[in-house]
């Protein structure tokens, strides 16, 4: 199966003033999706998928979300089934909370919390390749990807999720650490996709994909509602 989307998708990368938003954006282009940065709350719930990115330290992002009104919007997608991918800060947001600089309530789309990695003395953050090893579960993010695979990472912090179910993928440095999980149409990577190369754009054209999903369901749905009237 090609990289690239075979059919247009509307996603909206998520603004809220932190992260690599445009490079997130280019990607998502370079793959065939339509793509575009965005705070509007008409624009992000028109859109097929969100995707959160992020970089920055996890309580004045939250506080920006929240400022924005984005909390509520993001929690209510996830509900109506709309998927969304968080992307590094943008995937620990997700959580419930996170310890970092005295601790901060996050979205509570994923059971747990965020918490320092445990390098076992190896230097902070941790910046660079690694492999990642997938949980075998036919998860359609995945699609295509070897079940170890390296993706770039730049962080000091990882998720902690509650049930174990959650968990999609891991990797180790000093000590493991989950970095890509799912729940419901919430997927998060703790690694930049955007920055991986061939393997990161498989990812992100998955994920595009996955918003197709949703988007012509919709349409029959329409349609079928106008033929029966």
């Amino acid at each position: 199966m090609s990289p690239l989307l075979e059919t247009p998708v509307q996603i909206a990368v998520v603004d809220y003033g932190m992260g690599n938003r445009r490079s997130v954006e280019k990607a998502l282009m370079h793959v065939g999706a339509h793509a575009s940065v965005t705070s509007d709350a008409a624009q992000l719930r028109a859109a097929d998928g969100l995707v959160v990115p992020g970089v920055g330290a996890f309580p004045r992002a939250m506080q920006s979300l929240c400022s924005l009104g984005l909390d509520g919007l993001l929690r209510e997608a996830v509900e109506a089934g709309t998927p969304v991918l968080g992307i590094c800060l943008g995937m620990q947001l997700a959580f419930e909370r996170s310890t970092e600089l005295g601790g901060a309530r996050g979205l509570g789309l994923v059971p747990g919390e965020v918490r320092p990695l445990s390098a076992g003395g190896l230097k902070l953050p941790h910046i660079g390749w690694n492999e990642v090893a997938f949980v075998e579960r036919g998860c359609e993010l995945i699609s295509g990807l070897a079940m170890r695979c390296a993706f770039y990472h730049v962080h000091s912090f990882a998720p902690v999720p509650r049930f174990p179910e959650d968990v999609l993928g891991s990797a180790t440095y000093g000590a493991p650490f989950v970095t890509a999980v799912q729940r419901g149409s919430f997927y998060g990577v703790q690694f930049h996709p955007e920055k991986s190369s061939a393997a990161g754009m498989r990812l992100l054209a998955n994920f595009a994909r996955l918003c197709l999903k949703p988007a012509e369901q919709g349409a029959v749905s329409s349609a079928g509602g106008s033929t029966a009237r």
